[in-house]
């Protein structure tokens, strides 16, 4: 069974920093995509960034220069670190996992999701 579990959210005020992990368990594949999504009040989930087992990456335009991706697999954990935060990254942060389809490729839609958490910056 495959968990995911997101963890390091919070409120922060504007110019803040936040560092988000999602700890991963079950999932047997050596080869993965993961990506960390958002939701904010009232809009659609949309993606952040995505990493792959070769370690590629990539970026929703918007994001790539304040936010990074990146796992510890040594750890099984994904992070998030994001800087600069402003008031409309406000929403709920979701982790996803799933397969990996060739390099810098991944199927979609991620079939793991974890639970989400919340971040608020004012």
């Amino acid at each position: 069974q495959v968990q995911l579990v997101e963890s390091g959210g919070g409120s922060v005020q504007t110019g803040g920093s936040l560092r988000l992990s999602c700890t991963i368990s079950g999932y047997g594949s050596s080869t993965y995509c993961m990506g960390w999504f958002r939701q904010a009040p009232g809009k659609a989930r949309e993606g952040i960034a995505v990493i792959d087992s070769d370690g590629d990456t990539a970026y929703a335009e918007s994001m790539k220069d304040r936010f990074t991706i990146s796992v510890d697999n040594a750890k099984n954990t994904l992070y998030l670190q994001m800087n600069s935060l402003k008031p409309e990254d406000t929403g709920i942060y979701y982790c996803a996992a799933g397969d990996q389809l060739r390099r810098g490729v991944c199927a979609r839609p991620f079939g793991y999701w974890g639970q989400g958490t919340q971040v608020t910056v004012s």
